[in-house]
């Protein structure tokens, strides 16, 4: 089929080590794409509501769509979709370096993994070929040395891994899924789910090339946005400085985390973390996933001090404010160490920075003490603290322990009024960027179907006036900072849009940051699978995905009463950009509802779900 699809995924039944290649409908792939978008609807078909996350039925899937079998601009992405633990819900997470082309490649469009292996194991593809192969040799190693230890088991360096490292082994509930050694599906916990599984890695590699319908109008199209989003990320610093280049403007704007969120201003610390400084200090180069212009990613060098001695992939804007700002430390070298050691545990990095900012709020109002810790005192701006707690928590030791089902159950353990200090919405933490400095993200940290996320919507790039999308009515001016009028409406297209490119998939950077717009995106999409889609039915499509996650959002117990904020978000800052400004969250929320058509209950009601084709 010439449609840029095999129409075919692997299906893996661990527990009864059956491997099976099925079919996928193309009536599924055009209403959903592939991707999140696809894996969405499978979970809701075959998991049952309400399950623990490490039930034998719950599913991993790794998911691509049409944009990872050519050579596109940002096509190195795919989506890893599940239940995780922190949540109990839906939660999807998507990283790059080279695994999404290499499964493509092989043959199929996703992987669902099924059941429970009794010892542990890895899946291995390679075209045709498609084992399960004993993984208890790298049981307990951690991420680099596992993908290391497979190239050289397999004798394939070919091989693109991911993988999971201690903390997912010890089913920790911000276990992340490492890919070699690069890129990273951080949020959501889905390597604890792996842990679960006993499953160690996937490793792919692949020969073959998908059909696409329009070959000449692909190369054409990629040839022509490759290079105008390599002219635009040389000429706005994306690729000089990558990610940590917002640093100083988010933390001028009052949208970076100070303090696990009670403080209001650091301009000192948010420009000795932020660019220029951090590429000179670090020695930072771009290190760009496959077929990518940008290189978001930075390669970092540090020589000394020798206990902070690394070379390899360094933090970025999410990191350097949830191990920087949030936690007082103002010297990168210090959070590039913290972001070494979670990556090789296989840790997201935000959650463990946002834990070690809660536990440095718990220990200034004397909820821990040293007596709680076995002596480590957790203070503010202390590196000392940052790796032993990043260590603990990975390793599932000491008082790291206590966070093995995610900062929210760790509160209720640690004080009676400790859940009320806790920064997340349906347990997932927040990251770094602040919803009463963009006010668009109040609903969509609320409503986020993975919890709170800023990268399931990209609104506050919208207001912070570096990204917009003409073509579905965001352009500048659209909304202004701190004022209600059409915050709710960016809020909700954001969500539809990104969920779009989490189905196609495509990284969001080559639209956020990197130029390419929508029009773009719709021409790719059109010469890759002959389907003639517009704008309008782009947007059903990440409306419709959108809304599957929240059904099943609402089966697992989500609805308007869960639909909210923590307390720090309503509490005004005193100094700085945001000064004095109140969140009108009630008056948000009542507009996000009547835009999205949900009853009072914050549930799709069956005139809107039949409208998007959503069936059952």
């Amino acid at each position: 089929m010439k449609n840029g699809y095999w129409q075919r995924l692997l299906r893996i039944d661990l527990t009864n080590r059956e491997i099976k290649k099925e079919s996928i409908a193309e009536k599924d792939l055009k209403k959903f794409v592939g991707g999140a978008g696809l894996a969405s609807e499978i979970l809701r078909r075959e998991v049952p509501p309400r399950i623990n996350a490490y039930d034998s039925r719950n599913l991993v899937i790794f998911g691509t769509g049409p944009f990872q079998g050519p050579p596109i601009a940002g096509g190195a992405k795919f989506s890893v979709a599940g239940k995780p633990i922190i949540t109990g819900t839906f939660g999807d997470t998507a990283a790059g370096a080279d695994w999404g082309p290499a499964l493509k490649d092989a043959g199929y469009d996703m992987v669902v993994i099924q059941g429970t292996s009794r010892t542990p194991v890895f899946l291995h593809i390679v075209d045709d070929d498609v084992e399960l192969k004993d993984a208890s040799q790298f049981w307990g190693m951690d991420t680099y040395e596992t993908v290391d230890g497979i190239r050289k088991e397999t004798n394939d360096s070919k091989l693109s891994i991911a993988t999971i490292g201690p903390a997912g082994e010890k089913r920790v509930a911000i276990a992340c899924i490492a890919v070699d050694k690069h890129s990273f599906a951080g949020r959501c916990g889905l390597g604890a789910v792996m842990g679960s599984k006993k499953l160690k890695a996937v490793a792919v590699r692949g020969g073959q090339a998908a059909e696409v319908n329009d070959p000449d109008k692909v190369r054409e199209l990629i040839k022509k946005y490759q290079r105008r989003i390599s002219d635009e990320v040389k000429k706005n610093g994306f690729r000089a400085h990558g990610t940590p280049g917002l640093c100083e403007t988010a933390e001028g704007l009052g949208d970076m985390p100070i303090k696990y969120w009670e403080g209001d201003v650091w301009p000192e610390g948010a420009k000795r973390l932020g660019a220029p400084n951090f590429t000179t200090v670090l020695d930072a180069k771009p290190y760009p996933c496959k077929f990518c212009p940008v290189g978001c990613h930075r390669k970092i060098r540090i020589t000394e001090p020798p206990e902070y001695a690394q070379e390899g992939i360094g933090p970025e804007y999410e990191t350097l404010g949830m191990m920087g700002t949030n936690l007082l430390i103002d010297d990168p070298k210090a959070v590039a160490r913290g972001n070494d050691m979670a990556n090789r545990l296989g840790l997201d990095t935000i959650s463990v920075g946002a834990m070690v900012g809660f536990a440095m709020e718990c220990f200034e109002k004397g909820w821990i003490t040293t007596n709680d810790t076995n002596g480590l005192e957790i203070k503010w701006g202390d590196p000392k603290a940052l790796f032993s707690l990043v260590a603990q928590i990975g390793n599932r030791q000491g008082f790291g322990e206590i966070f093995s089902e995610g900062t929210l159950r760790a509160a209720e353990r640690i004080h009676k009024d400790a859940v009320e200090i806790v920064a997340h919405c349906k347990g997932l933490d927040f990251p770094s960027h602040d919803a009463r400095a963009c006010i668009s993200l109040a609903p969509t940290y609320a409503t986020g179907t993975r919890g709170a996320c800023h990268f399931r919507g990209g609104c506050e790039d919208v207001e912070m006036g570096g990204f917009f999308i003409p073509e579905i009515g965001i352009t500048e001016g659209t909304v202004k900072l701190f004022e209600r009028e059409n915050q709710s409406m960016l809020a909700a297209k954001c969500q539809d849009y990104f969920a779009l490119l989490n189905s196609l998939v495509i990284c969001a950077f080559m639209v956020d940051g990197g130029g390419m717009s929508f029009t773009a995106v719709k021409d790719l999409f059109n010469a890759i699978t002959g389907w003639n889609y517009t704008i309008n039915d782009l947007m059903k499509v990440g409306e419709r995905a959108f809304t599957v996650q929240r059904l099943i959002n609402n089966r697992d117990g989500y609805n308007a009463g869960t639909d909210v904020l923590p307390k720090k978000m309503f509490k005004p800052a005193k100094e700085g950009f945001r000064a004095g400004k109140a969140l009108p969250f009630e008056e948000l929320m009542e507009d996000y509802y009547a835009l999205r058509g949900w009853n009072e209950n914050g549930e799709p009601g069956k005139e809107a779900t039949k409208l998007l084709g959503i069936e059952g």
